[in-house]
């Protein structure tokens, strides 16, 4: 009976302790004003974002027709290749190679290894990862700047249990790809170890926007011509994100896919102190086709999709929750052209840079044809 009378006392006390902290703006009076204001004011700030962003879509997004695409597609094309052959590079395949770090897996029939040489001496190592049983679809899974595709062995591991075949890749120096030494003019040699080397590489004559594009079309002409698969997926974390993005706006034959915490527009990482990696903000070519504008190259098509996942609390980049600002504008401009279709989600299941358990189920009910439009 004592606890509850003393209850009762704690209570009445908490109550016009309150009440004279508003009336006679006592501590914590300030704290709380302050507080409240933060919050009213980044609230309102994110909301004249938002007025901002939206003001600026339309006019950024230079797709209007179906001539458009193609005129932008080619453009693109220009810019990575000049005047070369796309996917001419040289590859060879070994198969059924042994790695004993994916023993393990399910599903797993065997592995062959695809080495793609570009100039400068720059290799790019794929894996095919093949089912006992097999749907006849291929997905293709490409790693961030992580490092290796071991680290998405979990997600290469899921789709291969669902019987896709899966294949993976790393991102250009990174992963089981090598660090060539290049003897540059006026510089001299150089190792390659990470992306920001690549701009000694520029000139008229070449972009190394190449060795992130390359690979990936040559292996699936490879595949084009050694095996029969009715489709072709394409997914990526981070900057294997980004690849998903840029590849899949080129090339048609990815019917869906998948990026996860990989891009956002330029003008939405204005006040973020690193704005993105190397290949995320070469003007040259974001001048060609803005960012907003390749989502709609590579949503765009007879039964094509892209999706967007954006992890809400992810500690790397591209947090937040940034529904509404853009994803309505790309399916307006999407139901103009009358092809694709355009999906973003925010993962709020987990604190990670990560392709999550959510994000690999929702994939694979796109993937399934159990969501056909928004």
């Amino acid at each position: 009976m004592i606890k509850f009378y003393l209850f009762i006392i704690f209570a009445f006390s908490i109550f016009f302790y309150g009440i004279a902290v508003g009336h006679y703006e006592i501590f914590p009076f300030d704290l709380i004003q302050n507080s409240k204001s933060l919050v009213l004011n980044n609230f309102e700030k994110e909301q004249n974002d938002i007025l901002i962003y939206e003001e600026n879509i339309d006019s950024l997004i230079l797709i209007n027709s179906e001539n458009d695409v193609i005129k932008k597609t080619e453009a693109l094309s220009n810019f990575i290749w000049n005047d070369q052959v796309p996917y001419s590079s040289t590859i060879l395949v070994d198969e059924n190679i042994i790695d004993e770090r994916y023993q393990n897996l399910s599903n797993l029939k065997s592995i062959y290894k695809l080495d793609i040489s570009m100039e400068y001496d720059v290799h790019s190592i794929a894996y095919l990862f093949l089912p006992e049983n097999s749907n006849d679809k291929l997905i293709i899974y490409h790693q961030g700047h992580g490092g290796d595709f071991i680290l998405g062995k979990d997600t290469i591991d899921f789709f291969l249990d669902k019987d896709y075949t899966v294949l993976a890749f790393s991102m250009p120096l990174l992963g089981m790809n090598n660090q060539p030494i290049i003897d540059l003019d006026h510089f001299g040699k150089i190792k390659f170890t990470n992306h920001k080397h690549l701009h000694f590489l520029e000139s008229s004559e070449f972009s190394p926007v190449k060795f992130f594009i390359e690979p990936i079309g040559v292996s699936l002409n490879y595949l084009d011509n050694n095996f029969d698969f009715n489709s072709y997926y394409m997914m990526g974390i981070s900057g294997g994100g980004w690849t998903t993005v840029l590849f899949s706006a080129i090339d048609d034959r990815i019917s869906q896919s998948y990026s996860i915490a990989g891009t956002y527009p330029i003008f939405m990482r204005s006040d973020s102190k690193n704005i993105g990696d190397y290949e995320q903000t070469i003007s040259e070519l974001y001048a060609i086709t803005n960012y907003l504008e390749l989502y709609v190259l590579n949503s765009y098509g007879d039964n094509r999709i892209h999706v967007q996942i954006f992890n809400i609390n992810d500690p790397c980049c591209f947090s937040g929750n940034i529904s509404g600002i853009y994803d309505d504008k790309i399916n307006q401009r999407l139901i103009k052209l009358d092809k694709g279709n355009f999906f973003l989600y925010i993962d709020d299941t987990h604190n990670e840079h990560k392709i999550s358990e959510y994000s690999r189920n929702l994939i694979l009910k796109h993937m399934n044809n159990e969501i056909l439009e928004k």
